[in-house]
């Protein structure tokens, strides 16, 4: 039998369809970073968010408050949008926590067990924090399963917050870091690496010194100590992959949030091509990283922040990919608190 060339064509297309569909992968995820309420405490609700969850194959996440709320100031004559939308503070507001408790609670049991609530509204300045977040322990026995995520260094956000700048290694922090460890409960950091202007590590030390002096303390580092106000001012910073590997060298209680101010332009170039030394350092360390949303309060956009990992999972051996999107945050829950 001859064949022309568009039905040769067409008989190859066919008979490699089946393996195409084997190496198509379908990822199940956990999100390891969910705000249920944005910086005014406002959110779309639980009906929202689960609806979020079943429609793009999110199985678990992590879910918490906001630790400050922004302040309406009376002389601005249009309520801001965000943190940054105009010059009024934001303050500590420890109530983000009795919202996102009084949510959690109110799920049929077999919804409650897809959330895992860290405790968030403190302020991390205060030497009376670990007293205070013993006290929410003790109130709601079993609920809490993290710490965070506990702004520190955070940009222009830090500037807007009333009070002193907040340091990962100070000693109000320390105490938190003692009763972490105590309770088997993972602490996530947001600790900026650097300011908007300086090429260099400017506050690593902020991180380290804790990674250093707990060992016996988990720590999510979220964003690897980037944001977007960061890249707006410096668009790549060059040390962040050698820095980062020295760390995930020396200490096994760091774990990495890969949320989306990592993604481009780490993780994926312009194109959409995942950086070969990125890949290597994951693989390097497969059980190190996981993906987070970082939503705040609004969850239309949940999914195609955890899906636009994909392009980078899809480069990474399936197993691997695997853990970092859905089993690695899993695994550092406290132990009687894993699914």
């Amino acid at each position: 039998m001859h064949w022309n060339p568009v039905q040769a064509s067409c008989l190859w297309a066919l008979l490699m369809l089946p393996l195409a569909v084997a190496q198509a992968r379908d990822y199940v995820y956990s999100d390891a970073h969910l705000h249920y309420v944005d910086f005014f405490q406002e959110t779309a609700g639980m009906e929202a968010l689960l609806k979020a969850m079943d429609d793009n194959r999110i199985e678990q996440v992590m879910i918490a408050g906001v630790p400050v709320a922004k302040k309406w100031h009376e002389d601005e004559p249009k309520r801001p949008r965000y943190y940054a939308g105009d010059d009024a503070a934001a303050y500590w507001y420890s109530a983000t926590d009795v919202l996102v408790a009084a949510a959690v609670k109110k799920l049929p049991a077999e919804q409650r067990r897809r959330f895992h609530p860290f405790l968030s509204g403190f302020n991390p300045n205060d030497k009376n924090s670990a007293a205070h977040i013993q006290r929410m322990l003790d109130l709601d026995p079993g609920l809490w399963q993290g710490i965070g995520e506990v702004f520190t260094r955070h940009d222009d956000l830090t500037a807007l917050t009333a009070g002193d700048t907040p340091r990962a290694n100070n000693e109000a922090m320390t105490k938190v870091y003692h009763l972490a460890a105590e309770n088997d409960l993972p602490v996530m950091l947001h600790s900026n690496i650097t300011s908007k202007r300086e090429r260099n590590p400017l506050y690593l030390a902020e991180i380290e010194e804790p990674l250093r002096n707990h060992p016996h303390t988990r720590f999510i580092w979220a964003h690897a100590g980037t944001s977007a106000e960061i890249h707006r001012h410096q668009t790549r910073l060059e040390f962040l992959l050698p820095t980062l590997t020295r760390l995930l060298e020396s200490y096994p209680n760091l774990y990495i949030d890969l949320s989306w101010s990592l993604l481009t332009p780490y993780l994926l170039d312009k194109q959409g091509n995942p950086d070969p030394a990125w890949l290597q350092l994951v693989e390097r360390f497969p059980e190190r990283f996981m993906l987070g949303s970082d939503v705040v309060g609004r969850f239309n956009k949940l999914g195609s922040e955890l899906r636009g990992f994909d392009g980078f999972l899809d480069a990474l051996p399936q197993e691997v990919a695997r853990k970092v999107a859905h089993d690695n945050f899993l695994a550092i829950l406290p132990a009687n608190h894993r699914p």
